[in-house]
């Protein structure tokens, strides 16, 4: 492969500081999360000292100011162990770009700086029960009462939400109408009436908190509406391709991972006295895959970036959240095929890589939707 050269020397001295701190403090104790389904408080605290937290925010609220190249390079370190936990990237990819962009001076100051140490966790919560990605249509409602907001509805598969200490909310506040009714809320844990649903059991991403939320009569200040009422749709649309351009950095990122490891065990394992890595299939099976994951590196890349320099559409992010993502899947289950039954085993990386990557062509907008954006242009 060529060599990389979207990143600078800043960028790769922060990728040290990563690397060690997904070496010391995720990889022993991954395995413990995944039983508990969930990652201890402390370990965003620690993350936070070391400014892994949320690199994009700007330097006056405590950030180091960095562009979007900081967040891939944490995305990359822990697809490199296999980590489905801690949920950095949300927090840092998806909710920090909201505040960043659409919050107030206040809330900038109040929020902010909190996010960068880990003494606050965020989540965003689009998805309900009954809606999926049809977000026109979705029941929570966010009642303008007066100068209160009245916050009621239920939402499901939120990523962080068992340890969010800041939840931003997609909710109705004009339910005449469909895109331009919606508001984004920012609902903070300790409000009367908000409550945090079970923990759920996943297939995949088990050491990943995810979880249900309710709001029953929850009274917020209107201050609370991220910008204007009425804007949610078209924040979400504005914040949504760096959102999927995350989640194909990860795809990328765990399938050269999976790849890694499946040319190292097909190099020790033998069969018929022969090493796995010399029957003409495996070589084979293993060349298709580098130079597929050596095009889709390369294209990424170049996501990437666009995306820095301002020039990454919609459009963009549904390219490659669906190429990525299908691929990711297709390189995993070869790549398990090779380990013949222990791929099946647990205590083997692949079977893991394999059980998280399914979950990655549903969130952030299914295959069939990305299809549906990108046909749109064509």
């Amino acid at each position: 492969m060529f060599q990389r050269t979207v990143f600078n020397n800043e960028q790769n001295y922060f990728r040290e500081t990563v690397a060690k701190f997904v070496s010391k403090e995720v990889l022993p104790h991954h395995s413990l999360w995944e039983k508990e389904g969930i990652v201890p408080k402390e370990i965003w605290l620690k993350a936070g000292d070391l400014g892994i937290l949320c690199p994009n925010i700007p330097k006056e609220y405590g950030g180091i100011g960095g562009d979007f190249r900081f967040n891939v390079i944490v995305i990359e370190e822990l697809a490199k162990i296999g980590a489905s936990g801690p949920g950095f990237a949300v927090h840092s990819d998806i909710v920090a770009p909201y505040l960043i962009n659409y919050s107030s001076d206040s809330q900038k100051k109040e929020y902010l700086p909190k996010m960068v140490k880990g003494e606050i966790i965020t989540a965003i919560a689009m998805t309900e029960p009954g809606t999926g990605s049809d977000l026109q249509n979705i029941k929570t409602k966010a009642t303008v009462k007066e100068n209160n907001i009245i916050l009621n509805g239920s939402k499901t598969f939120i990523t962080n939400g068992q340890n969010a200490n800041l939840v931003l909310v997609v909710a109705k506040t004009d339910s005449t109408k469909k895109a331009k009714g919606i508001s984004i809320v920012l609902c903070e844990d300790y409000r009367k009436g908000f409550e945090k649903g079970k923990n759920l059991k996943k297939i995949g991403m088990q050491a990943q908190d995810t979880s249900e939320l309710f709001f029953h009569n929850v009274e917020l200040p209107i201050e609370n509406i991220l910008g204007q009422s009425g804007q949610g749709f078209g924040q979400l649309m504005d914040e949504l391709p760096q959102e999927r351009l995350s989640i194909a950095v990860t795809a990328i990122a765990a399938a050269e991972s999976a790849l890694d490891w499946t040319i190292s065990y097909t190099k020790e394992r033998t069969a018929f006295n022969t090493k796995i890595i010399d029957f003409q299939n495996t070589k084979f099976t293993l060349a298709k895959l580098k130079s597929e994951l050596s095009v889709a590196r390369a294209y990424i890349d170049r996501c990437i970036f666009e995306h820095i320099n301002n020039n990454f559409s919609a459009e963009d992010g549904a390219i490659a959240k669906l190429w990525c993502t299908e691929l990711q899947f297709k390189v995993i289950d070869e790549c398990l095929q090779l380990f013949g039954g222990y791929g099946y085993m647990q205590e083997y990386p692949i079977a893991k890589a394999f059980m998280d990557a399914r979950v990655q062509r549903i969130y952030g907008g299914t295959s069939e939707i990305m299809k549906e954006i990108i046909s749109r242009n064509l």
